[in-house]
């Protein structure tokens, strides 16, 4: 089958004229871009309206009532508790069911790649206040760990050691330290100020970057992420704050921690 090239000119000026990736295929046709700041929608929605006005020239028209948008993000599912663990409760319950191996070495990863990821999802803002909302996410580590064959008998702590692993406690404060580095002498460090006062302080011991503390009337203010890791930030040793870049400052962190949680 031939087109002729008028027809062939008129859909060449439809790719032509949209900035965003256009795939054609007989009567469909798809429109696809990476948008990762609010400028982008308005980049979209302007191919769109031009191919809506190439279509109007060229005595055409778009079927509206099978139009569809296909959003691809991460995949997280918040639901109005800020509660994470359904949608990875769910993943592991398909990694179970899919997976005829019990293996060490497919189950972890797969765990670590698949689940663990949406228990941590910018854990800085949404970490839980309550111990019955932190067991609620250990639970799905819990029973992650116990699929994997030989694990079954051992306790959680356990498991844990043996798999070289760390609670989503730990590795929560793990991750609000590294955080807090990086806005104190990382890469986010222009926003400090706005973040974190130091504090006044001659003192020799310690680690000699201290944050101030501040005072509160609510409990619920404490649990904020630039409250609550200034505690443990002011317990790190000197030669952790000391580090000279992030990767240095995540290993020396590990080996502070270790023995203290």
């Amino acid at each position: 089958m031939q087109i002729a090239p008028q027809v062939a000119t008129m859909f060449e000026t439809l790719t032509l004229s949209v900035s965003h990736t256009l795939s054609k295929f007989a009567d469909d046709t798809k429109l696809s871009g990476v948008v990762d700041m609010p400028e982008g929608w308005d980049a979209i929605q302007r191919d769109l309206d031009k191919l809506e006005k190439w279509a109007h020239v060229n005595l055409m028209r778009f079927n509206e009532a099978k139009c569809r948008v296909l959003h691809l993000g991460l995949g997280v599912l918040v639901d109005e508790k800020l509660d994470m663990s359904q949608k990875a409760n769910r993943i592991v319950g398909c990694i179970k069911r899919s997976m005829a191996s019990r293996s060490r070495e497919l189950n972890l990863p797969l765990y670590s790649a698949l689940v663990r990821p949406h228990l941590e999802y910018c854990v800085q803002l949404w970490s839980p206040q309550h111990r019955k909302d932190m067991e609620l996410l250990e639970r799905i580590q819990r029973r992650a760990t116990k699929m994997i064959r030989g694990m079954e008998c051992l306790s959680y702590e356990q498991r844990l050691r043996e798999l070289g692993l760390l609670s989503l406690e730990k590795r929560r404060l793990q991750r609000d330290l590294i955080a807090a580095f990086q806005y104190l002498k990382g890469a986010y460090k222009k926003d400090e100020d706005r973040l974190f006062s130091r504090a006044c302080c001659n003192r020799t011991r310690g680690n000699g970057f201290k944050l101030r503390e501040g005072r509160f009337r609510l409990d619920i203010r404490k649990k904020f992420f630039t409250m609550r890791v200034v505690r443990h930030w002011n317990r790190l040793p000197r030669e952790v704050v000391d580090a000279p870049s992030l990767e240095t400052f995540k290993v020396r962190l590990d080996r502070a921690l270790s023995n203290r949680i």
